[in-house]
């Protein structure tokens, strides 16, 4: 089934209605400054609506507690339940818990594993992971190339990769970096630091130690972004030196952009995803069409258009 593409936060709406509407919502982890905007998102437009009620759990990165969570869903008997997954690749028995309960699911911000053979009355709302690591990258190129590098060393720092949308980003990073406008620069470290701000400032500390020379840092999130940004300070090194560029436009993000330390974010639109996710669950539990793949857009950040992210995320 085709994706349907949402070009604001609002494009997808739900009326109000008087009869009762209950959804539980599973999220993988309430301590994540781009979740928490997400969840906000989720329990704002549910606020906003008529007769609709929501009870959002978090599993804590625990992949064991999110079933939990999700059996206790079906077992209370919810009208939809929406899920933002601990380990994509666990969603095929989140899947199944719900179809053989006979409650609607929606998926968002995290790409199930089974997205193409999702059952019938389930959803996917998030961004296309395809545009995020592809616009950080090029930006970052073309940031290096205007520096006057013919030749640059970066270092990626990677997400959970039990997670579609680190393994993503990562790929569309080496993608770019494969082409001949960016061939010249070379991957000389890439590590996981989880999505952590702590993670992404121990593990560029590491490297900043071992004597490893970039130019550019390519991080899969803001948040360890930010977390290499501090290490370099702590190292003191100029801001000037490294390009550095994250993903989400969160607001510790565009704060670091202000500062000028952060060269590039892309912004997911985190609220977008989340009332996108909360009328897609309340169309299915009344036994309405929706597609299947419900894609929010990216946008590129930087310096120049910084202002008009200000107020969002």
């Amino acid at each position: 089934m085709k994706a349907l593409l949402l070009t604001t936060a609002c494009a997808v709406t739900v009326s109000g209605t008087a009869m009762a509407e209950n959804i539980g919502v599973s999220m993988a982890l309430f301590d994540d400054n781009f979740l928490t905007v997400l969840r906000n998102g989720m329990q704002e437009h549910a606020a906003s609506l008529d007769g609709v009620t929501i009870q959002i759990d978090d599993a804590q990165n625990d992949v064991g507690k999110q079933l939990n969570q999700i059996e206790n869903f079906v077992a209370s008997g919810v009208d939809a339940i929406i899920v933002n997954p601990v380990d994509t690749d666990a969603t095929i028995a989140m899947s199944a818990a719900a179809q053989n309960a006979g409650i609607p699911m929606v998926f968002v911000n995290r790409q199930p594993v089974n997205l193409d053979s999702l059952p019938e009355k389930q959803a996917f709302v998030a961004s296309d992971e395809k545009e995020s690591g592809t616009l950080e990258t090029q930006e970052i190129c073309r940031l290096l190339k205007e520096q006057g590098k013919t030749e640059a060393r970066a270092v990626v720092l990677m997400g959970e990769l039990s997670n579609q949308a680190a393994r993503m980003r990562t790929q569309d990073i080496k993608d770019v970096l494969a082409t001949p406008e960016c061939g010249f620069i070379t991957i000389v470290q890439e590590q996981t630091a989880n999505w952590s701000r702590t993670q992404g400032a121990d593990l560029v500390s590491n490297w900043l130690s071992a004597g490893t020379e970039f130019d550019a840092v390519i991080s899969n999130n803001d948040e360890m972004a930010i977390g290499a940004i501090q290490a370099l300070k702590s190292a003191g090194r100029p801001m000037d030196d490294v390009v550095i560029g994250g993903i989400d436009a969160t607001q510790d993000a565009l704060a670091a952009m202000k500062a000028g330390d952060l060269d590039v974010t892309v912004f997911q639109d985190a609220a977008g995803q989340g009332h996108g996710a909360v009328d897609t669950a309340l169309k299915l539990a009344r036994g309405e069409t929706v597609e299947q793949k419900v894609y929010v857009p990216f946008q590129l950040v930087t310096p120049e258009n910084l202002d008009e992210f200000l107020s969002r995320n």
